[in-house]
């Protein structure tokens, strides 16, 4: 029987950083597993190096469920970002060994394939309204047909999801960038350039918008109505999810779709959001959420209330998790949409074997497995580079949620 004979640590920063897990067996074997927690990088590269890789060596790799396990129950203090990133990268590279030694892709031993492709939605941006417009333009003339706009508020420094460049990736100091913000200014203008996506482009494409946390219950209801005629694809996480029973009150004012549950880590966070129909799409994801072993139950319990998935995938995930995401995300059966920002040149000379983009969107590879490579040399091109993720502040200088 084979067991598992090296866990490694992997840290690079080829555009911004990746913590990466790498699993031997006894028989030569490797699997790779995300654990990138942005601007908290380094946190879940100790717990795993220092606390859960001397309890791997030795054990079978095979026996992904009990590892799981042993792992969550084994630690007394559960759940927490830091602790189900790191379990999650254990779990996902358990999952790759597992598809190489049975020779099958990790989708065929979840069950194969309930859809051709995943759909995927981008990110559209622009500093002023005119700017969204042509970038949505642009991504429409690339074929996806899922689109998330965010525009600019106007003297503000704290425009959530503007990109400034190629991709959006928020951290980008070495300390917090401290930003102004005002609901009041965005909740004036951010219908309004909806509006105007809508009036250029019609209704035959999916149109989501991001709120990013910023606003209270109320003011996420009313947002929520004012956008109605919209037909929002959705409005992603309008109110902080720590307090699951305020998604009850926006429930009550607005049939606007909801989605939340991008910074939630286990089933038990957004339980209640599933089982009282608080929400239409859970957005948990792989690296954060436990891995591919937890990730499905939060779907199959999603999938008996009639929520679908909507999992995160911005640029602070490694390709590794976006190519555990597509396997999942192509077998479950209530799939939703799933976020795609893409990654640096640079990242992909690292990663390699990533899921084919085409027509908007992703197939995951036929290689046994992940089918995700890692290149040591190129990742050692790279090192680790501390970045944080801004804060905001409203105007009269009191924090704010970012």
């Amino acid at each position: 029987m084979a067991t598992i004979e090296r866990v490694e640590v992997l840290v690079t920063s080829p555009g911004r950083n990746f913590v990466t897990l790498r699993i031997t067996t006894s028989d030569g074997v490797t699997g790779l597993g995300d654990a990138t927690l942005n601007g908290r990088e380094l946190a879940v590269a100790s717990y795993l190096e220092d606390h859960l890789a001397p309890l791997l060596i030795g054990r079978d790799p095979a026996r992904i469920e009990d590892t799981w396990q042993y792992l969550y129950k084994g630690a007394y203090w559960r759940r927490g970002p830091v602790t189900m990133t790191a379990i999650a990268a254990v779990d996902v590279a358990l999952w790759d060994i597992k598809g190489k030694v049975a020779g099958l892709p990790v989708y065929q031993l979840l069950g194969g394939r309930s859809r051709d492709g995943v759909l995927v939605y981008c990110h559209a941006s622009g500093t002023d309204v005119e700017a969204l417009l042509d970038d949505v333009a642009r991504y429409q003339e690339q074929g996806f047909h899922a689109i998330r706009a965010q525009a600019a508020v106007p003297g503000l420094s704290g425009s959530y999801g503007v990109r400034k460049g190629q991709l959006y990736e928020p951290a980008a100091t070495n300390l917090p960038d401290e930003q102004a913000w005002s609901t009041e200014a965005y909740l004036d203008v951010a219908p309004g350039y909806l509006a105007k996506v809508r009036e250029r482009f019609g209704f035959g494409f999916h149109l989501l918008h991001d709120v990013h946390h910023r606003l209270t219950p109320i003011e996420a209801a009313r947002f929520g109505k004012s956008v109605e005629e919209l037909r929002l694809f959705w409005m992603e996480d309008p109110t902080p999810a720590e307090n699951q029973e305020a998604f009850r009150l926006i429930r009550q004012h607005t049939t606007t779709p909801i989605a939340t549950g991008e910074v939630l880590n286990s089933i038990w966070d957004v339980q209640g959001l599933i089982t009282e129909q608080l929400i239409d799409y859970v957005r948990t994801t792989v690296v954060h959420a436990g891995g591919i072993t937890h990730l499905r139950r939060i779907f199959d319990l999603a999938a008996l209330y009639g929520v679908r998935t909507g999992s995160h995938g911005a640029t602070d995930l490694s390709p590794v998790t976006v190519a555990a995401a597509v396997h999942v995300d192509i077998s479950v059966p209530n799939f939703g949409v799933q976020e795609h920002m893409g990654h640096t040149a640079e990242t992909y000379e690292v990663f390699r074997g990533t899921p084919r983009l085409a027509n908007g969107m992703l197939y995951p590879s036929d290689e046994p497995g992940l089918g995700i490579t890692y290149d040591d040399e190129v990742a050692a091109r790279f090192p680790y580079d501390a970045k944080y993720l801004p804060v905001a502040r409203r105007l009269d200088g009191s924090m704010h949620d970012w």
